[in-house]
């Protein structure tokens, strides 16, 4: 690697609980960030609860799918159509409510400058998660770039397997991002359970994260950071992928250096420069953690797997189904002109592979085929899906406004 990538190390869990070491080049930031110029008044303007939230709205989507006839066999869309209404986007710019509207119930992720929390809105009783970010700290690990791309990001992407992002506002200390709370929990905690998953099990994931990254690089959209602990269960036991705090809209190539080691391609580790081929290799590293139980390149040490990436010498279990093995090291090709995904056939050249030959792709895309693991949840507001944390103070959180939503109260 080159002596002047200045990388350094963020030893600290990240705001959504994950436990892989991040690292982040250092950029320059402003302090004055335009995260959210409006301000709020109280209102009661929030969009229905989503899926995971009650089952009102689920009873209406699944009577709308009973609706959609299944494509034939050999249909095989490179794109799903848009016959329900993931495309309808519930992002409001302009709030009309804010934090005191919200009371905070508990913790479901910490990281270096923020919390993530269960909140339940107290005009509707419905939940929600609010990401909650403390300027300072966001200005002082030069992070304001990232987290305005993650809003801007997520204020314009509508996919069945990400998150959806209702809002955004801000007061003197914090940020506050509202996004729909998935009530299944991480993947990664499902998988640690497990040990590691079955073939059938693994293909359903990983063909779901396909169309989602499908369609983030339609838009020009990296995701980079795919990984078990950024992949969250709904309460039907479909992926919904979170964090966008790497996601950067890129037409061609880009050099910021970021990401998980263990899921680095080797092109973001030389500073070559790296674009949407990188969501494909991690892609690879993915399947790969979801059939084994643990990633092909793991060290003590970040360098030590920055060392075995760029080596590539991978070492498959013994249990691996062939056509599996195949798609892994197609997908985890050093040089990404040749790698599954990157080449003149795009996505479609991953979605026709063998591994994948028995996908209904459409059928996958209207949620229609059945989750291989349903997370069990007793009510809504439900996090026994989730690690427990120990709950901040009002001075560690510096909330404004005081009053109920400043109180925590364990659910």
């Amino acid at each position: 690697m080159s002596s002047n990538n200045n990388l350094t190390k963020n030893k600290d869990k990240p705001v959504n609980g994950n436990s892989h070491v991040y690292f982040e080049q250092n950029t320059s930031a402003n302090s004055d960030s335009n995260y959210v110029s409006q301000p709020y008044t109280n209102g009661t303007h929030l969009p229905q609860a989503t899926d995971s939230n009650g089952t009102q709205q689920q009873q209406s989507q699944q009577t709308q799918e009973k609706q959609i006839q299944p494509p034939s066999q050999h249909q095989q869309p490179s794109q799903p159509s848009q016959r329900t209404t993931h495309e309808h986007t519930s992002y409001i710019s302009k709030p009309t409510f804010g934090l005191p509207d919200f009371v905070l119930l508990e913790t479901l992720g910490t990281g270096t400058f923020g919390r993530v929390f269960l909140t339940k809105y107290k005009h509707t009783e419905n939940y929600y998660a609010m990401k909650v970010l403390k300027k300072v700290e966001v200005v002082r690990l030069k992070q304001v770039e990232h987290i305005n791309s993650e809003k801007q990001i997520l204020s314009q992407v509508h996919h069945p397997f990400i998150v959806n992002l209702f809002c955004t506002f801000q007061d003197d200390r914090n940020l506050y991002m509202l996004l729909e709370y998935v009530i299944g929990g991480e993947l990664f905690s499902h998988l640690r359970k497990a040990g590691r998953f079955h073939n059938d099990i693994t293909r359903f994931y990983a063909a779901e994260i396909v169309l989602a990254i499908e369609y983030m690089h339609s838009k020009d959209i990296i995701y980079r950071d795919l990984k078990p602990e950024n992949l969250l269960l709904d309460s039907r036991g479909h992926v919904k992928i979170t964090d966008f705090g790497f996601a950067k809209k890129v037409e061609d190539r880009t050099w910021t250096l970021c990401g998980t080691p263990e899921y680095l391609a080797p092109e973001i580790i030389q500073s070559k420069g790296h674009g949407k081929a990188v969501d494909w290799w991690a892609l690879g590293i993915l399947i790969f953690e979801m059939l084994a139980g643990y990633p092909p390149f793991f060290d003590d040490n970040p360098f030590g797997i920055y060392e075995k990436i760029l080596a590539g010498k991978l070492q498959f279990p013994h249990h691996f189904d062939g056509a599996a093995r195949d798609l892994i090291k197609r997908l985890l090709t050093a040089d990404r002109t040749k790698r599954l995904g990157n080449l003149r056939g795009g996505s479609d050249d991953v979605k026709r592979h063998k591994w994948f030959r028995e996908v209904d792709w459409q059928g996958l895309y209207d949620r229609r085929v059945p989750a291989p693991i349903v997370p069990p949840y007793q009510h809504p507001g439900d996090t026994s899906n989730f690690e427990k944390y120990a709950e901040p103070t009002e001075e560690e959180t510096g909330f404004d406004g005081g009053g109920e939503n400043t109180r925590f109260q364990m659910g």
